[in-house]
């Protein structure tokens, strides 16, 4: 099977397979598939300016436009051996499995195939055509876990020089973990913000981040799980207006949303009542959220809390590409999840 486990990824990543062709990166975390996406293109070692040796191309793109990977994918280069054709926000489009299916069965000679997806499902469509292909690969991108994080912060101080405190460290860490870009660009902040100093603290971490321990906010994602549009609005103006930053709602948000998912599998793989689930949840839940997180649980499908985490993922990228827009688009995508949650409250 032409897979790899979460954990293998980053060591495969180091040395690709120069026997594969097809590439495809995929998983919840769309700011870790974005940025593993760019290691993978940095090691085919061509110019990713150049818009001769890389198309670059949109998964809906791809869809509407029927053979559209496969007509570019056996055009010849004209100004290098091969060429690299990214395909990004792909999904469950039919058009773009198909070409890859072709692409599987008549390997291209000069090009290289790196593929961008949301979470795809096992056995299905695009993932199951590249994990049973030998010149494909399947790589999973999950959201950081608590090593994966202590990673992406020595990175970043290791490129600074910097060290940090246990304490700052800690403090940090519970503001991470949603989305790989959006990890790196807060640690990125606090270390620009700490510059000439040699040693990050705790003071330096509330400074950057406001309130780490995240309550600030904890009031417009309730409203958000709540779908209480309103009190949603007001709130996150509140935090935005005292100048807390929209990213960290947006990741708050994330965290709640992904632990909710977790618990929703438990309620549809072992037929347990949302009640019980939350009693057993670890971390606990603490006892005043108990109801909200019992009715979310209740009135959101695994389904549809997969469309609102790639929803805030997409949102969490875009914010880092336009901070001047941070707030808007944040406000967008959330309010978005308020009214939806609103909507199934009423089903």
């Amino acid at each position: 099977m032409a897979q790899k486990k979460g954990y293998e990824v980053d060591s495969w990543l180091a040395r690709p397979d120069p026997r594969v062709s097809i590439v495809l990166l995929y998983g919840p975390d769309r700011g870790l598939v974005a940025e593993r996406a760019r290691a993978f293109a940095g090691k085919t070692g061509l110019p990713l300016d150049d818009p001769f040796s890389v198309v670059r191309l949109d998964g809906s793109e791809v869809d509407r436009d029927e053979g559209r990977l496969l007509d570019e994918a056996r055009t010849v280069p004209m100004f290098s051996d091969r060429r690299l054709l990214w395909v990004r926000n792909a999904s469950g489009q039919k058009a773009l499995a198909d070409d890859v299916k072709a692409l599987t069965a008549e390997p291209p000679r000069d090009a290289i195939i790196l593929i961008e997806a949301g979470d795809l499902k096992k056995g299905v469509g695009l993932r199951a055509i590249v994990e049973a292909a030998d010149i494909a690969m399947a790589l999973p991108c999950y959201a950081d876990e608590a090593r994966d994080i202590d990673t992406v912060i020595d990175d970043e101080l290791r490129k600074a020089g910097m060290s940090m405190t246990l304490e700052a460290r800690q403090a940090l860490r519970r503001n991470l973990g949603g989305d790989r870009l959006a990890s790196r660009g807060e640690i990125e902040k606090l270390v620009l913000y700490a510059y000439g100093q040699s040693e990050i603290g705790l003071d330096d971490v509330k400074a950057t981040s406001g309130d780490v321990s995240g309550l600030s906010f904890d009031d417009a994602v309730d409203a958000l799980l709540d779908g209480k549009v309103g009190d949603f609005d007001f709130a996150f103006t509140r935090h935005c207006q005292s100048g807390g930053q929209a990213f960290l709602v947006l990741s708050s948000a994330m965290r709640q949303l992904q632990a909710i998912q977790a618990m929703r599998g438990l309620m549809d793989a072992g037929g347990r009542n949302a009640a019980s689930v939350v009693a057993a949840a670890r971390p606990p839940v603490f006892f005043t959220r108990r109801k909200l997180v019992e009715k979310a649980l209740e009135r959101w499908s695994s389904e549809a809390l997969g469309r609102a985490l790639t929803r805030l993922q997409t949102a969490v990228l875009q914010t880092r590409r336009r901070p001047d827009l941070a707030v808007a688009l944040a406000r967008q995508a959330l309010l978005g999840i308020a009214v939806e949650s609103a909507r199934l409250a009423r089903t």
